[in-house]
């Protein structure tokens, strides 16, 4: 039997909220080290922001499935219990990412990610239950791991500051182009403008000299193609 959606983007969610405590942590060391956190920061600020908008999709989810009556009364109020703690952590991450709050030393199992409180394993929806793939590694391996996980992600953001970086030399040569096909068609308007207003000078002097033959009577060449 699958699992309740609303309850599988919970588990992502704390799972999401778990990551921004483990990023803020690395973002702290570097700046005592002495690092540049300067994109940690920056993938900190779009976690952050994007933890905000599930536990808000919580909420509407939640809301929904209440008025629909799919879920007991007790379960909706134990499920907004769960948006709460949520939110409580949000505003947490929040204060510790800005510096008006310090962070608890990490421990091992807040290291790991899920959410079974949600499904009523476990009173504390911050301490899970360890996966597989961590089972039997030491706390300073796990620690290696995410240090891992993380230059990963750095990667990933060099990758994207690259293409942006090429984007925007792309869009510069554009431009630059742009404005030299303007200056051509200034300079064709230019030109069309000054032969017209040859055109029309010429087309004057022709009228006055027709005009001028007609009035000494001398025939002009189209009388004298009708005669002939």
């Amino acid at each position: 039997m699958s699992q309740d959606p609303w309850l599988q983007n919970y588990d992502a969610t704390c799972r999401l909220a778990q990551e921004v405590a483990e990023n803020i942590h690395e973002r702290n060391r570097q700046q005592r080290t002495g690092g540049n956190p300067a994109k940690i920061n920056m993938t900190l600020r779009a976690s952050l922001q994007k933890l905000k908008q599930n536990i808000s999709q919580l909420r509407e989810g939640l809301l929904r499935i209440s008025s629909s009556r799919r879920i007991m009364q007790s379960e909706a109020d134990r499920r907004q219990n769960l948006i709460d703690d949520l939110l409580t952590r949000e505003k947490q991450l929040n204060a510790t990412f800005k510096g008006d709050a310090t962070e608890p030393e990490p421990t091992r199992s807040t290291l790991m990610s899920g959410g079974t409180a949600a499904s009523g394993g476990s009173a504390n929806p911050w301490l899970v239950n360890e996966s597989e793939e961590t089972k039997g590694l030491t706390f300073g391996e796990i620690k290696q791991q995410h240090q891992r996980i993380i230059q990963a992600q750095d990667a990933g953001l060099d990758a994207l500051a690259a293409v942006i970086s090429r984007q925007k030399i792309m869009g510069q040569d554009i431009g630059n182009e742009l404005d030299e096909h303007n200056e051509i068609i200034d300079d064709l308007a230019q030109l069309v403008d000054t032969t017209d207003s040859r055109i029309r000078n010429e087309t004057r002097r022709v009228k006055l000299v027709e005009t001028k033959s007609a009035s000494c009577g001398e025939p002009t060449l189209f009388q004298i193609f009708i005669v002939a």
